[in-house]
This record gives structure tokens, sequence and C-alpha cells, in this order.
């Protein structure tokens, strides 16, 4: 998606698949009650959220069903993709006040599914990926040092 390479849209499938195999349920049975501690570099919110992480977890599952459906659509330039995905979530912005970065409203569009995300640019979606995984790891796992 960065561009370094020609966009090939069976990597992106393959890709998606292997995120959506380590998403949803088998991401939140990785962390059993009292399992925080090293090596995990998890931090306590987890447990102490658990329906916040246990719901990023589903939304992941979802984002990478609908990237391995959306890996035939072409990706679209950065500004088409803003405009199409403002459009579809209601005029916001990825970072507006309807996103998961904004409002406190993790799930804000929720209501999106699998075949909806079929429907936009490949990149677009993988945006919605990046953006869920982004969101855990800022809430749940703790910095290396």
């Amino acid at each position: 998606m960065s561009g370094e390479t020609g966009y090939d849209a069976d990597t992106v499938r393959h890709a998606a698949e292997t995120i959506g195999m380590h998403a949803g349920d088998a991401m939140t049975r990785l962390f059993p009650d009292g399992s925080a501690g090293m090596p995990s570099v998890a931090k306590d919110a987890i447990w102490n959220d658990w329906e916040s992480f246990a719901g990023l977890a589903e939304e992941l599952h979802r984002y990478a069903e609908g990237l391995a459906l959306a890996a035939d659509n072409a990706p679209a330039s950065q500004s088409d993709t803003k405009s199409n995905t403002s459009a579809m979530m209601g005029g916001s912005d990825m970072m507006g006040a309807n996103s998961m970065m904004g409002s406190g409203d993790m799930m804000a569009d929720d209501t999106m599914g699998r075949e909806e995300l079929a429907e936009m640019p490949a990149n677009a979606v993988f945006a919605k990926v990046s953006d869920t995984c982004s969101s855990c790891h800022t809430r749940f796992r703790a910095k290396v040092k």
C-alpha cells in the first residue's frame, strides 16, 4: 500500500486473510485472565477494559474480511480515498469527530459490514485495518523500553 511495489490483489487478499485468522476470538484467546507480565507487552488495560479490547479485535476481523473482499478493487488516490471514506462515514474524516480516534466513540462506523467494505477501494479498507491496529496498540500495548 505504500507504493514501493506494484499493487497485487492476490498479495493483499492473502495478507488480509492472514490478519483475519489472527483477529477476533483468535486474538482475545491470547490474553486469558492472569496472563499479564513479560514476555507480553500488554497493558493491564486489556483486562480492565476487556469489552473495548474484544471490540477492537472483532473490528479488526471484520475489516480484514472486508479487505480480502476489496482486494480486487483498484487502490484509489489518497484524495479519492479520503473523499470516498468521508462520504461513507457521514462526512467525517478518519480522525474526525465520528472516528475511533476522535470523540471517544470507538465504534462509530460499527454498522459498516463486509459487503460495504468490499465496495471500497482496497487502500481505503487497508486504512481502516491500520487505524484499528494503531488504536488497539495505543490503548493496550505498553511501550517497549
